[in-house]
Order: structure tokens, then sequence, then C-alpha cells
């Protein structure tokens, strides 16, 4: 099993979409869908609460959540951002989202209404921590600390999307207030930090999720990383 590092994450997106000729909005609607697979075989029997960022993250939230209610589960969306904010592919899937009339609320304010967010919280069996991705190398600044706070403090289950906001992609190691989650779906291969044993707790039980990247590229960005 190959475990990828920041820097081979961005490899492997970057060179899909210019060399393989994927497009982006195709690699984040397979990381959606596999997503949404994953939720619907772990079992549903409530309200799922998708909780997105303004980045790629956010936009692989935006496809679960369209996913799941073609499928017919309750779902709620959590945008902590202005929806001019976003940009490119989520903001894409955010337009399709809006348009399908998927029930979604914007919190762009800094502080989040704490208590109108813990009643979203306490409504919802599984909660999706769509807000921070591979790319983050710093501490989750305000309002975030506070959301991943309450997102640890509720009872719904949680899955992480490609990593749990807050913890380090190459370390493992927590960067400040971090997501716990029971499940992380993770995108393409494991991430470098996965391998440190005190990410568990946050990771909770990981699934590797295939977006179609071809294994050749995979691969050969692992092979070259071993080179250097």
């Amino acid at each position: 099993m190959r475990f990828l590092s920041r820097e081979e994450v961005r490899a492997v997106d970057r060179r899909a979409i210019e060399e393989f000729g994927m497009p982006g909005v195709v690699l984040m609607e397979n990381a959606g869908r596999g997503a949404a697979e994953l939720l619907v075989a772990l079992g549903i029997h409530g309200r799922v609460l998708i909780c997105c960022g303004k980045g790629n993250n956010g936009g692989d939230g935006f496809v679960i959540a369209r996913h799941l209610d073609n499928r017919g589960v309750p779902v709620r969306l959590l945008l902590f951002c202005r929806p001019e904010e976003l940009s490119g592919d989520a903001a894409t899937n955010y337009r399709i989202i809006a348009k399908a009339g998927l029930p979604v609320e914007v919190h762009p304010e800094n502080p989040v209404d704490s208590e109108a967010f813990q009643r979203e919280l306490n409504a919802a069996e599984w909660v999706v921590d769509a807000l921070f991705g591979t790319g983050l190398t710093g501490p989750l600044r305000p309002p975030f600390d506070q959301i991943v706070a309450a997102i640890n403090a509720s009872p719904a289950k949680v899955l992480a999307v490609d990593i749990p906001s807050g913890l380090d992609c190459d370390t493992g190691r927590p960067l400040g207030a971090t997501v716990r989650a029971h499940h992380t779906a993770t995108f393409v291969a494991p991430k470098k930090g996965f391998a440190e044993p005190a990410a568990k707790e946050c990771l909770g039980h990981v699934h590797v999720i295939d977006i179609g990247v071809p294994r050749v590229l995979v691969h050969g960005i692992s092979a070259e990383t071993g080179r250097r």
C-alpha cells in the first residue's frame, strides 16, 4: 500500500488533469460519489449533516450531498463561507445543488451561531467533515476551531472527507483543533501521516476510495519520490 505525501497528492491531481486529460470536476465527482456510497454501506438511518468549507474538500461535500439525496437520504448542508467565495469545481458543484434545491444554510460570519449549529448537530445521525483537506499546514483559525470542537462533542457519527480537518497530511499529528472521525474516506491512497500510530485517534477506520486516477500515474509518482 502506497502512502502519499502532501506534495504527491498535489502532483497526482495536477498530472491527472494536465497529462491524462481527466477534468478536475470528474475527479471530484468520483470522489464524492465514492464517499456517498461508503456512507450508505456503513448504514444511514437518519439525517446526514455535511459541513463544507470553501475549497475542493467542500466541493466533495456538495457531490456527496447530491448522491445521498438521489438515494432518498435526508441531507442538510452547512456552508462556512459565502457562495461567491467558491471557485472552480467546488463552485460548479455548489451551483448544481443550489439549483436542485438541496437544503443549504450559509454561515459566513465569525463567530458562528453556536446554538443554531448545536441544534443541527443534535438532529444528525452522521456528520460529514468536508471543511479542510490535505493542503492544510497550520492550525484552524476561528470559527473553525469552535466548529471542530462542537463536532467532536456531538453524539453523531463522523465521516472525514480525505483527511480529518486539522490533521497534518505528512506527520499525522494534529495542527491544533482536529476532527476526531469514526471513519475517513480518503482518495487514491492513504496519506503519509496515516502511518503515524497516534493519528488513529482522529482517523478512525480508513477507507481508500478509487477516483479513477490511472494506477500507472500513482505508481510513477511514488517511484519518483523514492529516487530523490
